[in-house]
């Protein structure tokens, strides 16, 4: 879900070996877990249950309250949350609780004083560690700790690919590539889904920039689409079976999502097969019959809307019969389905909040931070940190007292509360977000972690100050900080308020130098030749303070590969700002000048053309021949790993079998990536499968790579479906997108797939 959906409208215009991953603890007195029944069962059940309910009744679960704004019901009833739908008790259909929960329960302005829980690291961060089995431990966190707080649905599971480096929620997804968020952020809501709750999966679809998100119309041929976008949420539905699928805000192809029949009924419940129910995202839904027949289950938070569309006039539509009673009936039924095939309709929630066990669950986010930090660069031998240095000087990014996160509704009031918190004065995202840190500070926890070292901070701001302590120190690590937010996008690529010039001016006094950088995504880094280490943190959760001492100080090694490729200047992503700014002026012009029409111009959209199709992130820079600062899958170890004796196997499959040994001294994780493309297309070279693995020191393990079928294939609209051409096909085992050390060439058969 997205806070704040009715004024942010106005303010628009205005297969690896199991790691040894932390399990979380369930809350004290937290129920057995429910068997889950088959999708076709629970269909079964609900029908049944459908078969007994007056039509007032089936409305009644198909629009739901926002209960900050709701009316009409008692504080016992109403959690200040996201979302309410009320129950049926003479059927036993439970009362539905829904909290925002991408990266934790989350609890955005505090709207339940002095609830707090357990912050993930950013998505991106898990996406960073290739690893479905920390993803997956991510989500049966936040998921018992939802149950203890007695949420029963969770809007969690953004997979949303990464099409612009300035998206302001990148931090909330997955990266750019349909393989790698598919099947992490299908881990991620299975992980959720074992506590007997719902999770969603979101936003359907092509959600891909926060400027005019309300209005803009995403426009992409429908091959390409498939191929992307549309493939990450088809591999995340199959691996995490979601009971809830939320549509996006944005138009598709001319289409509202949440009334789009292509997206909703061709695709989603008739080529995939999906039987769970389809809600709005908040503030979403423009119609009542049309979003009803295009596929729309449920409308989510009705406060939010600009009427209640499926409460009285979805019934009067059905008396009209301009929404049959299949329909309705149909729309009742996915939503019971996905309760009662995730556990949530059978699995009472307590009677009061409970307290999870939030230390053990802080074990969990610490750790996938630790895995998902990149070391992008370690010239010189700097890090891990000089055992010779004996004064070192943390700089900026108040270090002193916590780690960033990311704004909107995936903040979480973490455990440990927020040493610092900015409101916002102005801007679409005001409203209901504020620029927090988690209480967790790299300053404390290296001065832990080395007792015997004089460790000094410094803010940054007065520059004589900050050059004199970097020159006197041993060793400089300077916090870099990019705060982005849902509703609105990065203006640019750059670091603000003049930390380019800052870093620059700190790498002249001190060469002996690291930068630490805690962004949303990618930055530009005008400076990168002048500083000799580069540790990627991202926003590295409750306990990111630790994660990053850890990893410079050597006690974690780094294994993080990037998801989502860094250019090099702005000019090189397909678009190089946000798309729409102008046009969102004129109207917010428009609506000045005009006030009686606001209602007009919130609703006028603007074309965000999407004219590299499929090649999105690193495919894009391979076919335009550009090459990026840092490309995806990159990462550094303080170990080296080498690959040998690989052999591929084609035919009517392709998979590649090699050894991967460890050549350094140090323990450590690597991620060998399997890329693939047909000799003779123009296509770029593709993920197809990846793994990642642990090996000690002089260790060598034999790891089979078995590629994706749909990643091979191209998209045949005509067919309609997958087709892999027969061919000679070329193969890469590599360390990241640009890495082509191992090449190898392959024949595989015709083959064709169902959509």
């Amino acid at each position: 879900m997205t806070m704040g959906r009715s004024w942010l409208l106005a303010a628009t215009i205005a297969a690896a070996p199991a790691l040894v991953v932390a399990q979380p603890a369930h809350a004290q007195a937290s129920p057995a877990a429910v068997p889950t029944a088959s999708a076709a069962d629970a269909r079964q059940r609900a029908e049944a249950l459908v078969a007994q309910m007056t039509l007032d009744e089936k409305i009644a679960l198909l629009h739901g309250l926002f209960p900050p704004m709701a009316e009409g019901k008692t504080a016992a009833e109403l959690i200040p949350s996201a979302g309410h739908i009320d129950s049926v008790p003479r059927l036993g259909i439970p009362i539905v609780r829904e909290s925002d929960a991408s990266l934790g329960v989350a609890n955005q302005v505090e709207q339940r004083k002095g609830d707090v829980a357990t912050a993930l690291p950013s998505a991106l961060a898990t996406a960073a560690t290739f690893s479905p089995e920390l993803a997956r431990a991510g989500g049966m966190m936040i998921g018992a700790e939802a149950r203890a707080k007695r949420f029963n649905v969770l809007l969690a599971g953004g997979v949303n690919l990464t099409r612009d480096p300035w998206n302001g929620r990148n931090f909330e997804y997955f990266g750019e590539d349909p393989l790698l968020s598919g099947m992490l952020a299908g881990e991620h809501i299975a992980g959720v889904q074992s506590n007997n709750i719902v999770s969603t999966v979101k936003h359907f679809a092509l959600n891909a920039q926060e400027t005019g998100r309300m209005v803009a119309d995403a426009q992409i041929d429908e091959a390409a689409f498939r191929m992307s976008d549309l493939l990450a949420f088809q591999i995340a539905i199959e691996r995490g079976q979601p009971g809830s699928v939320m549509c996006a805000y944005n138009k598709v192809n001319g289409d509202w999502s949440c009334e789009n029949d292509f997206l909703l009924n061709q695709v989603l419940k008739r080529d995939w097969g999906y039987r769970g129910w389809v809600m709005s995202d908040w503030g979403g839904v423009h119609s009542t019959a049309k979003a009803a027949n295009a596929g729309l289950d449920q409308q989510s938070g009705q406060e939010l809307d600009r009427a209640e569309y499926f409460g009285a006039p979805l019934k009067a539509a059905v008396e009209r019969e301009e929404v049959p009673v299949a329909r309705i009936d149909d729309m009742v039924a996915r939503y019971l389905t996905g309760l009662i095939g995730s556990g949530a309709f059978d699995t009472s929630v307590p009677a009061s909040a409970q307290v999870p066990d939030y230390a053990r669950n802080a074990g969990v986010a610490q750790q996938a931070a630790e895995a998902g930090i990149v070391l992008l660069k370690n010239e010189g031998g700097v890090l891990p940190l000089a055992r010779t240095a004996k004064r070192i000087l943390l700089i900026g990014g108040a270090a002193d007292r916590g780690v960033l996160s990311g704004g909107g509704s995936s903040q979480v009031r973490s455990v440990g509360g927020a040493p610092v918190e900015i409101p916002l004065a102005y801007g679409p995202a005001a409203s209901f977000v504020r620029i927090t840190y988690h209480a967790s500070s790299p300053l404390a926890a290296l001065r832990e972690a080395l007792p015997g070292v004089q460790i000094d901070y410094v803010d940054g701001r007065n520059l004589n100050e900050t050059l004199a302590a970097a020159r006197a120190a041993d060793l400089a690590i300077i916090f870099a900080t990019q705060w982005t937010t849902e509703a609105q996008d990065a203006p640019d690529l750059r670091l603000p308020d003049h930390q380019d010039a800052l870093i620059a001016m700190v790498a002249e006094a001190q060469p002996n130098m690291v930068a630490v950088m805690e962004t949303g995504g990618p930055v530009l880094m005008p400076w990168v030749d002048r500083v000799p280490a580069i540790v990627q943190a991202w926003y590295p959760g409750q306990r990111g303070g630790e994660a990053i001492a850890n990893v410079l100080t050597g006690r974690v090694n780094p294994s993080g590969r990037l998801p989502i490729t860094f250019p090099a200047t702005a000019s090189q992503p397909p678009r190089p700002t946000p798309v729409g700014l102008d046009t969102l002026s004129s109207l917010e012009a428009q609506a000045a000048a005009n006030p009686a029409n606001v209602s007009d111009y919130q609703l006028s959209s603007f074309p965000v053309t999407y004219g590299e199709g499929a090649d999105v992130g690193y495919r894009w820079y391979e076919k335009s021949g550009q090459r990026p600062l840092f490309p995806f899958g990159h990462g550094l170890s303080y170990t080296s790993f080498a690959y040998s004796d690989a052999t591929v196997m084609g035919g009517d499959g392709l998979s590649v079998t090699v050894d991967v040994s460890n050549t350094g001294t140090r323990p450590g994780a690597d991620v060998p990536q399997l890329y693939v493309t047909r000799e003779g297309s123009d296509a770029p070279m593709r993920l197809a499968a990846f793994q990642r693995i642990e090996l000690s020191p002089g260790e060598t393990k034999r790891v089979t790579l078995t590629a994706e079928p749909r990643i091979i294939a191209d998209y045949d609209v005509q067919q309609p479906g997958w087709h892999i051409r027969p061919g000679r096909y070329r193969v890469a085992i590599a360390r990241n997108a640009e890495d082509r050390a191992m090449e190898m060439v392959t024949q595989l058969d015709e083959a064709r797939m169902k959509p």
